[in-house]
């Protein structure tokens, strides 16, 4: 008779997808307000602009969140995979939101 190990009956992701996605895309959005109050005044003009942003930053956001999801099997293992995978699941999601806040806030001219 085999015995299994403790390691083998506990789940990797300790979080569902959605909760990580959600997550991501809610940080997202919160930076967004928050750079659109500071920002001032926006350009007269059609106010239908605001809603690009509304759209690609939080999805910019879950797929960070999706980024930190996949690389849990890194961050499961310990040491400095652990270490290595925050910091890369760090810069992804940075990446992936200033280049959503640039396409959705590349407003009219």
């Amino acid at each position: 008779m085999t015995t299994k190990s403790a390691s083998a009956n506990t789940p990797i992701h300790l979080r569902p997808l959605r909760s990580r996605m959600l997550l991501g895309a809610g940080i997202a959005t919160t930076l967004l307000l928050i750079f659109m109050i500071i920002g001032g005044k926006p350009n007269p003009g059609p106010k239908t602009w605001m809603i690009l942003p509304f759209l690609t930053v939080p999805f910019g956001g879950a797929l960070g969140g999706l980024v930190y999801y996949l690389l849990d099997f890194m961050r499961y293992q310990g040491g400095w995979r652990k270490s290595l995978a925050n910091v890369l699941s760090l810069l992804i999601y940075i990446l992936l939101l200033a280049a959503t806040l640039i396409v959705g806030l590349n407003g009219p001219d």
